[in-house]
């Protein structure tokens, strides 16, 4: 097995190396049958899609990303499911509580959001800061998940958390103080195009609309505030909640996917130490960004998955 921080950085040289490559993705919509709901979840008031018929499935998005990420995931499971995709508080269109941004909290918020819809249980799908609010809604109603797709982060404080905070690549989980709002202000767009160049294996599969659609909504007053929000937690509460709930090991079958210039195989590693029923897989020729890398094959992965075809 590779070791985290060298699969990380291997998505650096990937980047140089496959720069040339035509774009792969643009910005898709979701099914005009889609209606968006805005849900009271704790003190935050969340931006959630739903469309479709059919056992539920609800898609958490990641720093970098909103919900509008999984339009393509959308789009392929609306016939056959109910397909719920909020914004985290204080991300996309979401409201911004002052607080609430460990993950304990936020696995809660969407708890909360499941309620309101009258969902009892659905299949869950997550990516990067999606996964750690998605294995705090997991741990603490696993009665409420039936299958998950988790893709493409760590978890903090499980298996080699502090072996991953190594990589140089991942200075941002550690960007906080008085001055960093200022330091971004108006430069949103130069910020997020770093993430989006060296994360992934193709810089040119995240495309020109794309990185104007992320900048906009990043760019609303709050946001890249809030954004920072959650990373601050990850060392603290986000480390000691993740080390109490991994003392009972989740039922629901999960596949753990990694893509192949970035977390790799470590995201089964990963998962193995939270859960007892653990399927790896891996996103082919895709750094971090796999909806906008691999969208086609990261989709039919997870509608594999969650269909049991």
């Amino acid at each position: 097995m590779r070791t985290p921080s060298r699969v990380l950085a291997a998505a650096f040289c990937a980047a140089a190396a496959l720069s040339a490559l035509p774009a792969q993705a643009r910005m898709e919509s979701f099914p005009s049958s889609f209606r968006v709901e805005r849900i009271k979840a704790n003190d935050a008031t969340l931006y959630v899609r739903v469309g479709g018929q059919g056992p539920a499935v609800v898609l958490l998005h990641g720093f970098g990303d909103t919900g509008d990420m999984w339009a393509p995931a959308a789009r392929a499971l609306y016939k056959n499911h109910t397909v719920i995709v909020p914004d985290l508080r204080g991300m996309g269109l979401s409201s911004q509580p002052k607080g609430g941004y460990d993950k304990k909290t936020q696995g809660q918020d969407i708890a909360k959001v499941m309620d309101a819809l009258k969902v009892e249980k659905a299949d869950l799908v997550t990516h990067d800061i999606g996964n750690m609010v998605g294995y705090a809604l997991a741990a603490q109603y696993p009665q409420r998940i039936t299958k998950w797709v988790i893709i493409d982060a760590p978890l903090p404080g499980i298996g080699p958390w502090d072996e991953i905070l190594k990589s140089p690549l991942l200075w941002h989980f550690n960007f906080r103080g008085p001055d960093v709002d200022r330091l971004v202000k108006g430069r949103e767009r130069i910020y997020l195009d770093r993430f989006y160049n060296e994360l992934s294996a193709n810089p040119k599969a995240i495309d020109e609309a794309t990185r104007r659609h992320y900048a906009r909504l990043y760019a609303r007053p709050g946001n890249m505030h809030y954004a920072f929000e959650q990373f601050a937690t990850f060392n603290t509460k986000d480390r000691a909640d993740n080390v109490e709930f991994q003392k009972t090991k989740l039922p629901m079958p999960v596949l753990a996917l990694g893509a192949d210039h970035s977390f790799g195989d470590t995201q089964a590693v990963v998962m193995r130490d939270v859960a007892t029923n653990v399927q790896g897989g891996i996103v082919k020729n895709s750094g971090h960004w796999i909806m906008e890398e691999q969208p086609k094959q990261t989709v039919d992965l997870i509608v594999k998955f969650l269909d049991g075809k």
